[in-house]
């Protein structure tokens, strides 16, 4: 044991091994990293971290309850996952999503579904406050319509994490919309107008970028033949009703009301399987593989299919290979990949949180603020860096905000540039990292790598450059008055 400071360096060696081992799993096992192999990187970066602790004077039950704390404080989001895995498997199971697809087809067309995708799921989330519903919801269905009219899932994917990005960010109702202010020390309501300088040119311009991907798909799409037979596959196995989307439509609404997240899915997914009850008997039927000979039988049939539908796989069979794998599920089996990767993570941040080599890197990042525009670039990295490192939005907003909230003072910027630089990078940039609980919940929610939607989420690309622009370019800078500078 040593009672001596560990220097930044030794603080960064976990970070080095980190990043080395999931690039080689990146090389070895390409788009199947989050399968295993960055779970286990996680856990072996967290023990070496805990090693170095414990040479530098780290008490092992201290650096242990740091990880559990840390596990922790993400039950809410894993059991949101769980749900939003039961969610997705009873909305398929009771025609809700196969009615969004079916209806989707109709409306949508390649050269402007990327431009509507983005805008639809930045209305919902806009109006929910949450993303991770947005995408589990809308984003599903999204998915399901692209992949009818062959365009690329990361294309889709990316339309749909920047919308949903979008609405969430400059949502009242949104938890990190809150926090950002909170932790800067401005309120909600300027925290949100100041925001809309950066954010509504960075959606502008993503936009723009997926109306012109748009209108040169058609000459790229060649499934556009079978959109019909997909179309008649879908409405052969299911009883396509606009009564199934009503649907989801309570569930944003009780969002929208403020339920929280937790009983909001919990209900719709209930609903859903009450749905299927309801609206597809054939579908009942063929999950619980039993004939139902009298309404006892049917009530049986029909628990074993929700309950299925919720858990575990699910393969309904159609006339079409597409529409098979469109409409397959895993519920809340599919999400323990991801669950298993956010616990490994949520241990890597509390272990270096507790053997103090998060504060070491972080606090070593001030030497290199000389101006405003240094601070706000400081900021901007600093939440990128926990964003890979803690693998936390939350953690990301929190701790540079506590940090940089007096140099903002001492600098004369008013604090609602540190909220505002704190929402365009922390929460944005949060899904583009695999292992982080926003990019591992949304690659297991939309089953795609993230490292193959991470091209083309142009809105959380833009949106950290878009704050530096305005910083370097000294655009819409707020200054504190003499006097708040003093006091």
């Amino acid at each position: 044991m040593s009672n001596k400071k560990p220097s930044l360096s030794i603080a960064l060696l976990p970070i080095f091994l980190l990043i080395t081992l999931l690039s080689i799993n990146v090389w070895i096992f390409g788009d199947n990293t989050t399968s295993g192999s960055n779970q286990l990187t996680l856990l072996i970066s967290a023990a070496f971290a805990a090693i170095l602790g414990l040479f530098y004077g780290s008490n092992y039950k201290e650096m242990l309850d740091g990880a559990i704390e840390s596990i922790s404080s993400a039950m809410g989001a894993l059991i949101i996952l769980l749900l939003i895995g039961s969610l997705a498997g009873t909305w398929m199971m009771s025609g809700i999503v196969p009615s969004m697809i079916y209806f989707g087809l109709k409306l949508l067309s390649p050269s402007i579904f990327l431009f509507a995708a983005c805008i639809i799921c930045s209305v919902v989330s806009l109006a929910t406050g949450s993303s991770w519903s947005t995408i589990a919801t809308i984003g599903i269905a999204m998915l399901g319509i692209g992949n009818a009219l062959g365009i690329n899932e990361g294309l889709t994917c990316g339309a749909i994490i920047s919308g949903s990005y979008f609405g969430d960010k400059m949502s009242p109702l949104s938890d990190t919309t809150n926090l950002a202010p909170a932790m800067a020390g401005t309120d909600l309501i300027n925290h949100i107008k100041y925001m809309m300088w950066t954010t509504i040119p960075s959606i502008i311009i993503t936009l723009i970028i997926f109306f012109i991907i748009g209108l040169n798909l058609d000459a790229q799409v060649g499934q556009l033949t079978q959109v019909e037979s997909l179309q008649d596959a879908l409405s052969t196995s299911f009883n396509i009703s606009l009564w199934t989307l009503t649907v989801p439509l309570i569930v944003i609404f009780m969002i929208i009301k403020k339920v929280p997240a937790i009983p909001a899915l919990l209900f719709g997914s209930i609903l859903g399987g009450v749905y299927g009850a309801i609206f597809q008997p054939s579908i009942i039927e063929e999950i619980s593989g039993n004939i139902s000979f009298s309404s006892l039988d049917y009530i049986k049939n029909s628990y074993i299919a929700v309950v299925n539908a919720m858990t575990v796989d699910v393969d309904i069979q159609t006339s079409n290979i597409a529409v098979n794998d469109l409409i397959s599920t895993s519920g809340m089996s599919g999400m323990l990949n991801t669950i298993w990767l956010i616990i490994c993570a949520m241990s890597f941040g509390g272990i270096m949180e507790k053997t103090g080599f998060l504060s070491i890197i972080t606090n070593s990042l001030m030497k290199f603020v000389n101006s405003q525009k240094s601070l706000i670039l400081t900021t901007s990295g600093t939440c990128l860096f926990l964003n890979i490192t803690a693998s936390d939005q939350y953690l990301a907003i929190v701790v540079p905000g506590r940090m940089f909230a007096s140099s903002y003072k001492k600098y004369g910027l008013d604090p609602k540039n540190l909220s505002r630089t704190l929402e365009d990078t922390a929460t944005v940039t949060s899904p583009l990292v695999p292992w982080n609980t926003c990019g591992a919940t949304h690659s297991g929610v939309l089953g795609i790598s993230t490292l193959i939607y991470l091209p083309y989420c142009f809105f959380n690309l833009i949106s950290p450059v878009m704050t530096l622009i305005f910083a370097y370019g000294n655009i819409k800078i707020a200054k504190l008055s003499k006097d708040k500078i003093t006091n």
